[in-house]
């Protein structure tokens, strides 16, 4: 087998800060599609916003999710010098996946993208062995819970904002509200910083372990996260949120419900308290599916007809076929790597 060498690990540590680009002009929709569709801020002000707040996240509530994701390769099972290929197949996957929802202006999520393809090329490597199961449940639990939380957070932030403001003047609060909005937008945006640059530093640290950085004394299941990771992870989402994601904003911010201003206020408060709760946790979260379906919850206030079913079905068989999928193209992009490398 061709050995992984650090000219290697740094080309793989390189295409997995472009998933990481990827993920910031794919998901950067979630954050900043409601400023934008209630036209709180122009397209070009909303992208830098979103990024100043997804890279300033780089210093708030640790490394928790990188640290789960880093666990979902079995590396006191899986031979070390087979590791980074798994990585750079799980990144083909991930990175497919995600091309292919943005050119269909899907909001799926890049999280479970890359964890399906760290699932398939686990699997394609070493067996069912090769993948801790435990951590793979507890994401997949999250999958179905974290939206159902979104969406119920979403109805209830807006109930509560409904009644709070029942006797005030509608103009008064229209204003206000559009100013509140771009507190829970830097709020979303940031949230979305705490998880998702996290899942990228998550599949770093299996590499830095693979070449040996960290020396023979490391114990693979708990391995310390270095600054100029963080910080690289940090400002590739930040640089993708900047390149936008025009067409996953349309579905987000147009095509779910008609949205004003206190309406973005109230899916932005909800999905921001929804992943950072995670977050801390450190479970990895879809922050494409909680600002999802916490759009809905809000919608659902409006009455169960506000909100365009048809486009939610789209969007959640996009969700439930994230995974599957990712995992298939990663299981078979390490067959490739398994024949190139003579493994």
């Amino acid at each position: 087998m061709i050995e992984a060498t650090w000219e290697l690990i740094l080309i793989i540590i390189g295409i997995a800060l472009i998933f990481d680009f990827t993920n910031g002009f794919h998901d950067s929709a979630n954050s900043i599609s409601t400023v934008v569709s209630t036209k709180v801020l122009s397209p070009r002000k909303a992208v830098v916003f979103a990024a100043f707040f997804n890279f300033i996240a780089a210093f708030g509530f640790g490394v928790a999710v990188a640290s789960t994701i880093s666990k979902i390769i079995h590396l006191d099972v899986v031979e070390t010098a087979v590791v980074p290929y798994i990585i750079l197949a799980a990144l083909i996957g991930a990175i497919s996946w995600n091309i292919i929802t943005w050119f269909f202006g899907l909001p799926t999520s890049s999280s479970h993208a890359l964890i399906g393809g760290l699932a398939g090329a686990g699997i394609s490597a070493a067996g069912l062995a090769a993948i801790k199961w435990s951590t793979v449940e507890v994401v997949v639990a999250f999958m179905i819970l974290s939206p159902i939380i979104g969406l119920i957070c979403g109805f209830l932030f807006m109930a509560a904002v409904l009644w709070l403001t029942r006797k005030s003047n509608k103009q008064s609060a229209e204003k206000n509200f559009r100013n509140l909005q771009l507190v829970s937008a830097a709020a979303n945006c940031f949230s979305h910083g705490t998880n998702d640059a996290q899942k990228t530093i998550g599949i770093i640290l299996p590499l830095l372990f693979a070449i040996g950085y960290y020396g023979v004394s490391v114990d693979p299941n708990h391995l310390p996260v270095p600054f100029w990771v963080i910080i690289l992870a940090y400002t590739a989402i930040a640089l993708g949120t900047l390149a936008g994601g025009w067409r996953i904003v349309k579905t987000m911010g147009y095509n779910i419900i008609k949205m004003r201003p206190v309406h973005g206020f109230a899916a932005n408060a909800a999905s921001a308290s929804t992943i950072i709760g995670a977050s801390i946790a450190g479970i990895p979260v879809s922050t494409t599916h909680v600002i999802c379906s916490s759009i809905m919850g809000v919608g659902t206030t409006m009455g169960s007809n506000s909100v365009k079913w048809g486009v939610a079905r789209t969007i959640m068989w996009a969700w439930i076929l994230t995974i599957p999928i990712s995992a298939v193209i990663g299981f078979a992009a390490f067959l490739v790597i398994r024949v190139v490398i003579g493994y």
